[in-house]
């Protein structure tokens, strides 16, 4: 993809087009949106027929809306990507918003737009707080790039921007805040979609796993999160998060081990 002449404001600033996949996000979508106030010269949602009032509120708040069934994260993602106005595309979820000190960093990089990625650290707010240890943060996210040179690229639903040549990029200042999860219901709910979602791409892929990875994986992420990554001193949500992380990682190579032996 060809890079066009950059298109720049009354006060010679890079325009910055600002992307969003949805589906029933009626709790989050304003949120994320009132963030980006000031710095987004394009809000473009790409909604998979919601049945809320998703997009209502989002074309309420000036957001261009657009309509696709869902592909799949990567697949859908890669799409909103395509439809953004500017080269300078941020790509956020709908539970997710900037802080002041990353909308501030955005600003910066508007006025110099120099590299051709911008990495930021995600912190994820679970059932009230935000979490600051273990494997959940800093978590480096790629997702502010220039389009013509970046795609993304993973196996649902872990999906990564990613450069499609060599280039340079930065890390910025501030935190994208990720509203993850309200209830342990809804973090039990979630491992169980993701890992079937994972253990059918991976096998797709024909990747494969066995007993001891099943047995063994789980009980690595627990330590890892926990102890390497000092899940610990995050308190009892710290402890919470970390099972769940051995919980998805023993869910995933269980339905990925059934998938290659179905008749046991």
């Amino acid at each position: 993809m060809l890079r066009s002449t950059p298109k720049k404001n009354y006060l010679g600033m890079e325009l910055l087009s600002v992307v969003i996949i949805t589906f029933n996000e009626e709790k989050n979508i304003a949120r994320c949106i009132d963030s980006l106030a000031g710095v987004a010269d394009e809000i473009l949602i790409l909604d998979s027929n919601s049945t809320d009032t998703t997009a209502e509120i989002a074309r309420q708040k000036g957001a261009t809306i657009y309509q696709q069934a869902f592909l799949g994260y990567v697949e859908q993602k890669n799409k909103a990507l395509s439809l953004a106005k500017h080269n300078l595309v941020l790509s956020l979820d709908a539970d997710e918003a900037l802080d002041k000190t990353l909308h501030n960093s955005i600003l910066s990089v508007k006025n110099n737009f120099h590299y051709k990625g911008y990495t930021m650290n995600r912190c994820n707010n679970y059932c009230g707080k935000f979490i600051r240890h273990g494997s959940w943060y800093p978590d480096s996210r790629m997702r502010l790039v220039d389009k013509s040179v970046a795609q993304w690229t993973g196996d649902n639903p872990h999906d990564t921007l990613t450069f499609t040549s060599p280039q340079t990029k930065k890390h910025l200042k501030g935190n994208i805040l990720h509203y993850s999860f309200n209830s342990f219901e809804e973090h039990a709910a979630q491992n169980n979609k993701f890992s079937s979602i994972s253990a059918d791409s991976l096998f797709k892929r024909g990747k494969k796993t066995n007993l001891f990875k099943v047995a063994f994986n789980p009980f690595w992420a627990f330590v890892k999160s926990y102890l390497v990554r000092l899940g610990f001193l995050d308190g009892f949500y710290g402890f919470v998060i970390a099972v769940n992380i051995a919980h998805l990682t023993f869910l995933k190579h269980s339905k990925l081990y059934k998938k290659q032996k179905p008749v046991l």
